[in-house]
């Protein structure tokens, strides 16, 4: 695959944030943001440290935005507002931005979490990006682009 991916778990609150190493073998928790002004302060606010993270020296090469779907693999509510979200970051970055199944990736952020960090207030301020991590992780694994989506493909 080649060059960093950025891992996006897109919350009602708060973003979380992952990076995979510039092989695209290995994703690490980044940062959670939680920016103001709906939609628009989202996709700017993301948009803005994938511009951070293209400028370094190891570049960007796509964005993995965790994709939620109910355990029978139907949408919902949340479905719908992820993709809005993507459609929106697409129009604000040429770096391609895929869908990546989400199912229980934040359970598995909390038990990888709790085995490392027993406090509750530190593990849950850290959950975010742990399960940003654990969808771009999914991603790499796969070795191949994400499901384009609803959305569209980027």
């Amino acid at each position: 695959m080649g060059g960093r991916t950025l891992g996006i778990d897109l919350g009602e609150r708060r973003i979380g944030l992952a990076l995979s190493d510039p092989s695209g073998t290995l994703a690490t928790p980044l940062d959670t943001l939680a920016p103001a002004g709906g939609l628009d302060g989202r996709v700017a606010a993301v948009a803005a440290v994938a511009g951070r993270l293209a400028q370094e020296e190891d570049g960007l090469a796509a964005i993995v935005v965790g994709w939620p779907l109910a355990l029978d693999g139907n949408r919902h509510a949340q479905t719908a507002r992820v993709e809005a979200f993507v459609a929106a970051l697409r129009q604000r970055t040429a770096l391609p931005v895929r869908l990546q199944d989400e199912r229980l990736t934040s359970r598995e952020a909390e038990g990888r979490l709790a085995l490392r960090e027993k406090d509750w207030r530190r593990r849950r301020r850290r959950l975010d990006a742990a399960a940003a991590a654990v969808i771009l992780q999914e991603h790499l694994d796969a070795g191949q682009p994400a499901r384009a989506g609803a959305a569209g493909d980027g």
